[in-house]
């Protein structure tokens, strides 16, 4: 370690990583560039190497790979605690956030100026998605065999239905024996571009260059560490199967999440695509307009953008809420749907961080990440469309022949004040490039006056 200043302490580490979550707004792409500026290029508690490093196989885990950047770092500095805390204090204030809306929602969500509020924030939701789809292309498309891996991964998704895991798990298949086969297109790239302006290089900082002894592998350590975390998220949810059935709201809220805490891969847009699709359809907890919705709430608090499905558990429990006030319901729902979602993330990296530290310069990871990377943007280009048919349109029908599974919107349907203001939201972020607090605001303001000119149906 060549770097002059002093190692942090724990307590000093909490104050930073508590900053971070109070800061953590704009999405993956902004939470990770944050993390970025102050750990790597202010803090230098490790280098740039190393971060992305992190980030990889963050990336290749399913569920939030922000979060998780987060408790691998925590990890890094100050072992097992220091992933706890730091992974605790990323989420602990969209938590809360996210219930306070969820609170205002559920008792207010029919009052005129909420509707015309929402209103707003889903088209500024939309162009938002739509900025992050042409964001992760311009870094993960850089040849035809990317752009063919999200070519195909739209039309599985889209016109299929192919589930998502699998999706992911055929990209990543295809990335690493692309790899191995030594062609062109899967040589090299960690699929996500630079992160920052500085660079920093790992031997000029606190963890530098080596690998810290507590990171190495430790099979008795991760055995324990593992069973633990295990115990945590998955003995609730196995007495909630046993103790109220599988066809109660809880239980169903349990498992569902927990299967997606598992098979979710490629960030958190393309997690949105497979919840809105199980939430809505097929489970009914809520629905289309709803999910943007919460997804307007998880885009304008700090924390993760998984975040929104707490509001989404909140939202199932109320409306199924058996012997049991409504609100008392949807706020256990909403805390147990966090809970099964982000305990498993602290599994991941406990388990596989000390294994994955010794494979820095793995060139068929890399690769392997690279093709997620491609298939995640047409995954989130899915999530677009989906999202821009049910803002711009109030009636969606579903067409299946010859093997497709399409939604395709009813032009009789066409909401015109929808669509201008989606239009004036995508002119403010490519156009303009406001920031998204800036067009998320401009948005719900403008809803409010569409509403009370009676012009958006609330």
């Amino acid at each position: 370690m060549t770097h002059d200043r002093a190692y942090p302490t724990l307590a000093e580490a909490t104050r930073i990583w508590a900053r971070i979550g109070l800061l953590s707004f704009g999405g993956p792409a902004g939470q990770i560039a944050l993390m970025h500026r102050i750990l790597v290029e202010e803090q230098k508690w490790l280098g740039e190497r190393r971060f992305l490093h992190a980030l990889n196989y963050c990336m290749l885990l399913p569920g939030p790979e922000a979060m998780q950047l987060a408790v691998y770092i925590g990890w890094l500095m100050h072992r097992t605690l220091g992933g706890i805390i730091a992974g605790v204090l990323f989420v602990a204030p969209g938590v809360v956030a996210i219930m306070a809306l969820s609170w205002v929602y559920a008792l207010y969500g029919n009052v005129g100026a909420v509707e015309a509020l929402f209103f707003g924030l889903k088209a500024a939701v939309l162009a938002i998605v739509a900025q992050a789809v042409i964001r992760i292309g311009a870094r993960a498309l850089r040849n035809g065999a990317m752009i063919s891996i999200a070519a195909g991964a739209f039309v599985a998704i889209f016109g299929f239905g192919v589930p998502f895991p699998l999706i992911i798990f055929t990209a990543g298949l295809i990335g690493f024996l692309g790899a191995r086969a030594d062609l062109p297109a899967f040589r090299g790239g960690d699929g996500h571009g630079k992160v920052g302006r500085v660079q920093v290089d790992d031997a000029e900082t606190l963890l530098g260059a080596e690998t810290p002894a507590h990171t190495r592998v430790n099979r008795a350590w991760a055995f324990r560490v593992s069973g633990i975390l295990l115990a945590l998220w998955l003995v609730p949810v196995a007495a909630l199967f046993v103790l109220l059935g599988p066809a109660n709201v809880f239980a169903q809220i349990a498992g569902f999440f927990s299967i997606m805490a598992v098979v979710t891969f490629g960030g958190a847009y393309a997690v949105l695509a497979y919840v809105a699709q199980e939430a809505v359809q097929n489970f009914g907890w809520l629905a289309p307009g709803e999910m943007l919705d919460g997804l307007g709430m998880a885009e304008t608090t700090p924390g993760p953008l998984i975040m929104v499905t707490q509001f989404v558990g909140f939202m199932g429990a109320f409306r199924d809420a058996g012997a049991l006030s409504p609100l008392m319901a949807a706020t256990l729902g909403g805390l147990l749907t966090t809970w099964v979602t982000f305990t498993p993330c602290f599994l991941w990296i406990f388990l596989g961080a000390p294994f994955i530290e010794r494979l820095r310069d793995n060139r068929l990871l890399s690769a392997a990440l690279t093709a997620i990377t491609g298939a995640v943007v047409g995954v989130i280009l899915n999530l677009a469309v989906w999202f821009g048919l049910h803002v711009v349109f109030g009636q969606v029908r579903n067409v299946t022949a010859f093997g497709l599974d399409l939604d395709l919107p009813v032009w009789s349907s066409l909401d015109l004040a929808a669509a201008a203001l989606v239009g004036a939201a995508l002119v403010a972020v490519f156009r303009f490039r406001l920031g998204p607090v800036t067009v998320l605001g401009g948005c719900a303001g403008a809803g409010i006056l569409l509403g009370l000119a009676g012009l958006t149906g609330a």
